[in-house]
This record gives C-alpha cells, sequence and structure tokens, in this order.
C-alpha cells in the first residue's frame, strides 16, 4: 500500500476579514505590537495604528505614502522584499528595518505581514527595538571596556617584564667563532656563582651543569648558522669556592647581532620560576620595577624612550602624579635630552651598546644645570628581537657630596683634616703621597667590603688587574693581618 505524501500547508483565505484591517491594526498595537500598517496592493499605507508610545511624531504623515518612503535608504530593499514575499505567500518572515525620525536618528523596527486575502490589503505588524538596540549597545560597550582594560593589563604585564629584565636578567657577549664570552654584567656573576670578570674568555656554557653543556653548545651554534634567534631550558651549576653548588633551571636565550662588520651572539639567561612564584609573578615583576631605587629604561635603537620605571623618571625630575609606564613625557623623548648630557657619554654608551652588544658600569654626568648635575652608573644592553632592536638601560646614582655618603667616609675625611694639620712638619710632595695612599686603602678596604672579600669581583670594579690589587692589598697591610702577620700600619701620625 503506497502512502501519499502529505501535501504542504496553505496559508488560509483570509479575505474575510480584509474590510476589518483597520480595526484588527489597533487590536494587535494594543495586544502584541507597537506600530501596524495597512497596506494596498500597491504597497502604499493606508492606515496607521500605533501604541502608547509612538515610534515617530510623524507616523499620521504615513498615510498616503508608499511604505518604502518611510523608511532609510538601507533598508528599502527589506521593506519590498516584505511586500514580495508576503505576494507570493500570504505571510513573512520578520524583517528589522529603520525609520528616519526628526532629530535625524532613526527607530529600529521588526516587521512581519500577512495578506488578507488573494486581492485584500497587507496588514504588516512591528515591534520596536530601541529597547533591544539599548541593551545591545551597552553590552558591547561592556565588552570594549573589557576589551581596553584587557590589553591594557598585557601591555602593562609586557612592560613590567621588559623592565624587570633589563634590570635582572644575566646577559652574556659572545664571540660566536670561539663560543666564549666576551663580555658579562653583573647578573651573570650572580647566577653562574662567580664575578663576571672571570667569565670573559671562559666558554659560554661554563656556568651551566656539565650534562647541560652540549645542549648550550647547539643553541649557540644554530644561532649562529640561521642567524636566527634559539633558546633553551638547562641547569645552571654556580660554583662557590670551586665546588658546585646547587643547580637552578634556567632559560638561555641566543640572538645574533651585528657589530660592524662581524657577528656576536646575545646570551641572555633567567631563572626559571617555580610554580608558587608563577602565580604572582605580575605582582612581583610590578613590584619591583615600582620600588627598585635603579632607573631603568628602554629606547628603541635611536636612544628614544620607549618605556621606564618611575625611578628613571625621578631620575628626570619629571614630577608630578605622572605614570611612567603610560605615554607621557618621558615617553617619546631622546634619552640625552629627558636626562641632559652635557658630557655626551650617554651617546656614547647607547652607541657602543649597539655595537658591541653591551656596556658595563659607565659613569655619566647627568642634569641641564651645572648645580643640578649628578652622577650615574650606567649599564646597557642590546635588546634584539629580529628587525626591531632596542637597549635596556639601568642607571644608578652615585653618592658624589660628602652628605650622601655613608659615616665611614666621614672618617676619611676626618682623616684628610688631621692630615691638613701637618702642612708645615712635612713637605707637600710628601702629604699628597700620604694622602694618595690614605685614600688608596680606605677604597681597596669599602671595595673589600662591599664584595665579602671577592677579590676579583673587587678588581674588576676599580678597573684594575688581580695581580695589580694583591700587590696594593699587601703594600696597605689589609686583610685579616698585615704583610708580615702584624696589624696594619697607621698612615698618619
Amino acid at each position: 500500500m503506497t502512502i501519499a505524501p502529505k501535501a504542504p500547508s496553505e496559508t488560509p483565505d483570509l479575505g474575510a476579514l480584509s474590510e476589518l484591517a483597520p480595526q484588527l491594526a489597533k487590536t494587535f498595537v494594543s495586544v502584541a505590537s507597537d506600530i501596524a500598517l495597512v497596506i494596498d496592493a500597491d504597497g502604499v499605507i493606508r492606515n496607521v495604528a500605533v501604541g502608547s508610545d509612538p515610534i515617530s511624531g510623524a507616523t499620521a504623515d504615513w498615510v498616503g505614502r508608499r511604505w518604502t518612503e518611510t523608511v532609510t535608504g538601507d533598508t528599502r530593499r527589506k521593506v519590498e522584499q516584505l511586500l514580495s514575499e508576503v505576494q507570493a505567500s500570504g505571510v513573512t518572515r520578520r524583517r528589522e528595518v529603520n525609520h528616519p525620525t526628526e532629530g535625524g536618528n532613526t527607530v529600529p523596527v521588526a516587521y512581519a505581514a500577512i495578506r488578507l486575502g488573494l486581492d485584500g490589503p497587507v496588514l504588516a505588524v512591528g515591534r520596536d527595538l530601541r529597547a533591544v538596540a539599548a541593551i545591545q549597545q551597552r553590552f558591547v560597550e561592556a565588552q570594549q571596556l573589557m576589551e581596553r582594560d584587557y590589553w591594557k593589563q598585557r601591555q602593562s604585564e609586557e612592560r613590567y617584564r621588559m623592565l624587570f629584565q633589563v634590570a635582572t636578567d644575566a646577559v652574556l657577549v659572545v664571540d660566536p667563532q670561539t663560543m666564549c664570552t666576551t663580555e658579562a654584567n653583573r647578573a651573570a656573576g650572580m647566577l653562574f656563582g662567580r664575578p663576571s670578570i672571570e667569565l670573559i674568555g671562559l666558554p659560554a656554557s661554563v656556568g651551566v651543569a656539565p650534562a647541560a653543556r652540549p645542549g648550550v653548545d647547539e643553541l649557540l651554534q644554530i644561532a649562529r648558522a640561521t642567524g636566527r634567534p634559539a633558546e633553551i631550558r638547562a641547569l645552571a651549576a654556580p660554583a662557590v669556592d670551586g665546588a658546585p653548588s646547587g643547580a637552578t633551571a634556567v632559560d638561555i636565550s641566543a640572538t645574533p647581532f651585528r657589530a660592524g662588520d662581524s657577528m656576536l651572539l646575545l646570551v641572555r639567561a633567567r631563572a626559571v620560576e617555580s610554580g608558587q612564584e608563577l602565580r604572582s609573578m605580575t605582582d612581583r615583576l610590578g613590584d619591583f620595577v615600582e620600588r627598585t631605587p635603579d632607573a631603568v629604561v628602554i629606547t628603541d635603537s635611536s636612544g628614544r624612550v620607549q618605556m621606564a620605571n618611575p625611578a628613571f623618571a625621578a631620575l628626570c625630575s619629571a614630577g608630578g602624579d605622572h605614570d611612567p609606564l603610560a605615554d607621557g613625557p618621558v615617553v617619546g623623548r631622546a634619552l640625552a635630552d629627558a636626562l641632559g648630557d652635557p658630557q655626551r657619554t650617554l651617546a656614547a654608551i647607547l652607541a657602543e651598546a649597539r655595537r658591541l652588544g653591551f656596556a658595563e658600569r659607565k659613569h655619566a654626568t647627568i642634569g641641564r644645570e651645572e648645580a643640578r648635575h649628578a652622577v650615574v652608573e650606567v649599564s646597557a644592553a642590546l635588546l634584539a628581537e629580529g628587525d626591531q632592536e632596542a637597549i635596556g638601560l639601568t642607571l644608578r646614582r652615585v653618592a658624589h657630596r660628602l652628605a650622601d655618603l655613608p659615616p665611614a667616609i666621614n672618617e676619611l675625611a676626618e682623616a684628610i683634616d688631621r692630615l691638613a694639620a701637618q702642612v708645615g712638619l712635612a713637605t707637600l710632595p710628601d702629604l699628597l703621597q700620604e694622602a694618595s695612599d690614605l685614600a688608596e686603602r680606605h677604597l681597596i678596604d669599602a671595595v673589600l667590603a662591599r664584595t665579602h672579600d671577592d677579590r676579583g669581583q673587587a678588581a674588576h670594579l676599580l678597573g684594575i688587574t688581580p695581580e695589580s690589587l694583591r700587590q696594593r692589598i699587601r703594600h696597605h697591610g689589609l686583610g685579616s693581618n698585615g704583610p708580615d702577620g702584624d696589624e696594619p700600619p697607621a698612615l698618619l701620625n
């Protein structure tokens, strides 16, 4: 037995209601819509019924006009589709159109239409969408605000991360031919457990665990061969008094850069954070960047400031409540203009960092007025990211006024005063020689105390060779005992 397919349902003939179209329009408005239009076969509006809140004050003028003339130009096509569809099938799906108002705004209305009989009028029933549009607009604005806050936070985190790395990352400059270190900063010495000066001339992998050294060597070879940055995680094995200490996981990256006609490798290393530390990473970075007394700044290759921490803004005397991590008076300015560079030392440091990838512990005089000049210790390193080059600098103010110096310096000043009292009892050359010995002894003693008697690091800080430092220590009788096991001799009467 064959079952014939069921014929699709047809729209019932509503021709009997055609005479009641105006009354039906008012009924729809009062029950379930905001506006209803009675439209003839030519698309002309013959009757308008509106609810208690009219969508426009000019709806009464629509009678006698084509429906397409009451909507905006971009939605006329939708009205034509409604009329075409209702003539073909008797009913339509809902479409949204916009009616212009006297104030220049538009009112969105969703219409559906039904034909009252084969030759009867069309009844178009509309719903005012202004409330819905307002909710949608508020949603869009809230979403945009959330996105702006999100990206602002991401940018802030990125600034903190980069500034933190400039201030704390271990940085090595490596000769790609010998794979030996040519320059190293203080952070590298701290990470690898030996004075940074002792890293110079040693293989770049000397600070990692023996088992990890082939991987680091391969990393450097890949960066040299491809000319592209590469990164690896390894175990650092700092040496304490020549013996390996506890290993620390470190992320090591190597970036090639041009130095004149040759190529060098810029190697950066940072300790891997534990899970607990990672959870508070942003807070820790932000706290460090905000609170460190060292000025930290990143410039582009031409020396214009891209980002900086509050200490840098204070050093520039930017003042006020300006947030230096946002666009402001410091960002975009040339470094020399922001700080003042009367001796053009900063320009030379930037040039050295661009040329060699590194500039460590250079002294510069900053300030625009002679009375406000200050001396800072500057370290700079190239930040090579693909084709984009930047330079990260840290600046530490060097105390140069007696009131700014620690109490021990006051003792030196008193000793100089006592030495001056001997004028007339000794010749000037003898007094100058004794004053020189006195200052030299004090400075060596202070550096040894600062480096915890690490003589290699002390020699590097003083700018002399370790052998020269040993000779001077013996000459002045510094250390726990004098040159012959006696107490250090007094330099002053």
